[in-house]
């Protein structure tokens, strides 16, 4: 059976990732809108009624004046804006989240594609908060070093200049940014995290296309003092029936590069990796992930596939 698919905002960044997964995808039919009228409200009204499955690629307001636009009650949405991760009609879009949200994925029509920093410190998160490890009134410090293809097609064309000439020097060293505590990823990462308060969460770009991994460093008297076995195991449980997620083995040293944490490991792939680290009395968590794949087009991909029914890992690569 072939579905039939529609970019909207095809030209941006994760637009364009869409569009490379679903060439591969031999059960997709990609709906295309000309070049000259991809800002036509009533073609891409007809597209995105005609679709099965609709991707908004889209700046927050132009999302929900997409929304607006279809009155298909077939059509199923999924967004990569910040407009709906946190709206209590839309599920999101993070399969691994809870042992139910397959299943609410496969049945909605209106899913919220997760942000890529977001993905990666709720599943550090979430797992502890529901096996009673964590509290839900904790106040978090986390940190997330991220490629530079996340900040879209302008921060790119800055690290990459179209004309050939030398990158700013002062790109060649990591920058942190979001300064003001108030990164767009906060709410969805309270709300989905399972907490009741925001963290304390500082990104940091680097000078690398893609790649992203968050450091979540704790007190073990914060985890109810368990061990860092204990809180091992907690993930391997929690994530062992989960095929693009891999927890790595505690104190394996052949997972890191000269004891150091490889970013931009999984770029290329659909897989996320949780690592325990730490000693006695304090704890690293870290997950890693491509920001152009599980964290943004490929997380999309594996929810359209779980919602049409199609096998979950068609055109996406685990390892």
């Amino acid at each position: 059976m072939t579905f039939k698919v529609f970019v909207d905002g095809q030209a941006g960044t994760t637009g364009l990732r869409l569009l490379d997964y679903l060439a591969q995808h031999d059960q997709i039919e990609v709906l295309r809108i000309a070049d000259a009228k991809r800002k036509d409200r009533d073609e891409r009204a007809r597209l995105l009624n005609a679709a099965d499955v609709a991707f908004l690629c889209l700046p927050d307001e132009a999302s929900r004046e997409a929304v607006a636009l279809i009155d298909n009650p077939d059509t199923c949405v999924i967004d990569a804006s910040t407009a709906f991760r946190t709206a209590s009609d839309w599920v999101y879009g993070l399969p691994e989240l809870v042992p139910e949200q397959r299943a609410r994925i496969r049945t909605s029509k209106r899913i919220a594609n997760p942000g890529c920093h977001a993905s990666a410190f709720i599943m550090l998160v979430r797992p502890l908060v529901e096996a009673g490890l964590l509290s839900s009134e904790e106040v978090l410090t986390a940190y997330s070093l991220t490629g530079y293809s996340g900040g879209g097609k302008n921060m790119i064309a800055a690290y990459e200049p179209e004309d050939g000439s030398a990158r700013d020097a002062r790109l060649e060293s990591p920058r942190p940014y979001a300064l003001g505590l108030q990164h767009k990823h906060l709410p969805e990462m309270t709300l989905h995290g399972g907490l009741n308060h925001a963290p304390l969460f500082t990104p940091i770009v680097g000078p690398y296309l893609q790649g992203l991994s968050v450091q979540l460093p704790l007190p073990l008297a914060a985890l109810d003092n368990a061990s860092l076995e204990h809180i091992q195991a907690v993930y391997q449980r929690y994530y062992q029936q989960e095929p693009f997620v891999s927890v790595l083995p505690l104190g394996d040293e052949q997972q890191l590069d000269s004891g150091c944490w490889d970013v931009q490991h999984n770029n290329g792939t659909n897989r996320v990796d949780i690592l325990v680290s730490g000693n006695a009395d304090q704890a690293i968590l870290m997950a890693r992930l491509d920001n152009l794949g599980k964290g943004a087009a490929g997380a999309a991909i594996q929810s359209m596939n779980i919602h049409l029914g199609i096998d979950e890992d068609t055109a996406l690569v685990r390892v």
